[in-house]
């Protein structure tokens, strides 16, 4: 099991844009989780973090902890409904505990983590048991004064624990190593690459998520100059950016330090793609083809991948045949986009802006109305009328989410975490 690095922010008093760039810069330099919280009680700061939140979980892929103020089950609801993969309640302002219980019983167990003010509460008498019992996945302690005993009591818990720590006293490899620690939470690593600290760690012992490649260089079948293409890939949309080349210095490069790095053939030297740009390749996956000699690179684009600020670099067309290019994965996508874009730019005449202009309330009565056509096509036998159906209540539907301020990326994580 990894050990992780779960970068924190403080949220409150800060900005939204600032927690939102700063989480990203974590996730690019090489975080494993990513802790936020705002325990403020005034209900419009709390509302502006649970926004920026959830612009947070759309820009990232890795699992976030939410800490917020809990009163009653509502919260731990809002809260996840940030689209948080957890959320982070602290123990000495809870009055009810019961809460713990029934989010745990909605939610699942694996999504409440507990976080005490005071680290020897771990000493206690059925502490961990009582919050197993409660439906807790995980402690978090923080201030923690490291002595051996202490690393003992957490080897033998009940409860997975993270540690929250400046590093400023402490060593992060020895807090690391009692077995159940999941990881560590500290601002440290603020503006620092974590790539760097993990081989650090990796080299003493300490299992930490890195890259690292099922197969060696040296099984790669190269071109004469020593080198391999590589196709590179937006990991979304699967848009394809560039072509390019590594050796095998590149190559390693690549994997210890997550961003894509070729070799020039034309400069003959390393190259990081947007050191002078700022263009960033950051990987996601690498690939490599049946007969060992092409790499499919897929990775988070920032900025523009070629040179010329076109997106991809394919962008000169030679010959085309007409063809029906409708991507089924994206067409909602794009459907939405435009309903979107009437939303905030009306045109006169348009049905969309009809029903914006109206509000939510007529929005809501036409998803019903069309929610009723689909169960009265479907006793059809014909399934054409279905299809009509099924479309109107979907484009209705988009314009209830738009008016809600949900997009698809709302909607898919919501159920990729049913799967």
């Amino acid at each position: 099991m990894f050990k992780k690095i779960i970068p924190y922010i403080n949220c409150e008093n800060e900005l939204p844009v600032n927690i939102i760039s700063e989480a990203v810069q974590y996730e690019t330099r090489g975080a494993d989780e990513l802790f936020v919280f705002n325990y403020s009680t005034d209900e419009a700061s709390r509302e502006e973090f649970f926004g920026a939140v959830k612009e947070i979980t759309r820009q990232i892929d890795i699992p976030v902890y939410i800490g917020c103020f809990v009163e009653r089950f509502e919260d731990v609801k809002k809260a996840l409904y940030t689209g948080a993969s957890y959320v982070m309640i602290q123990y000495s302002l809870l009055k009810n505990h019961e809460v713990i219980k029934e989010a745990s019983g909605r939610f699942g167990k694996d999504k409440i983590v507990i976080e005490t003010e005071h680290y020897k509460d771990i000493f206690k008498p059925d502490f961990m048991e009582t919050l197993e019992n409660l439906g807790v996945y995980a402690l978090l302690l923080k201030h923690v004064e490291w002595t051996e005993d202490l690393a003992e009591t957490i080897t033998a818990s009940k409860l997975p624990v993270i540690i929250r720590d400046s590093l400023s006293n402490n060593d992060i490899a020895a807090l690391l190593k009692p077995d159940n620690v999941l990881g560590i939470s500290t601002n440290y690593y603020k503006n620092k690459d974590m790539f760097k600290a993990k081989l650090s760690l990796k080299a003493q012992s300490i299992e930490v998520n890195t890259f690292d490649s099922s197969i060696k260089f040296s099984k790669f079948k190269l071109n004469r100059e020593g080198m391999i293409p590589v196709v590179v890939q937006d990991y979304k949309t699967c848009e394809v950016l560039m072509l390019a080349y590594m050796n095998e210095e590149a190559f390693h490069k690549t994997i210890e330090t997550g961003k894509m790095t070729y070799y020039s053939r034309s400069r003959k030297a390393l190259w990081t793609k947007g050191e002078t740009s700022g263009h960033f390749q950051y990987v996601k996956a690498l690939w490599i083809d049946c007969d060992k000699d092409t790499i499919l690179a897929k990775v988070l684009q920032i900025g523009s991948a070629c040179h010329t600020g076109n997106q991809s670099c394919f962008f000169t067309e030679l010959v085309k045949k007409e063809y029906d290019n409708t991507n089924p994965l994206t067409v909602f996508t794009e459907v939405y986009n435009i309903i979107l874009d009437r939303k905030k730019n009306p045109k006169e005449g348009s049905y969309t802006n009809y029903l914006f202009e109206k509000g939510i309330d007529k929005i809501l009565k036409k998803c019903g109305e069309e929610a009723a056509e689909i169960i009265i096509a479907a006793k059809n036998p014909d399934s054409e009328e279905l299809k009509y159906e099924i479309s109107d209540f979907l484009y209705h539907m988009m314009v209830l989410m738009a008016e809600c301020n949900l997009d698809w990326s709302d909607i898919v994580k919501e159920l990729a975490g049913r799967r």
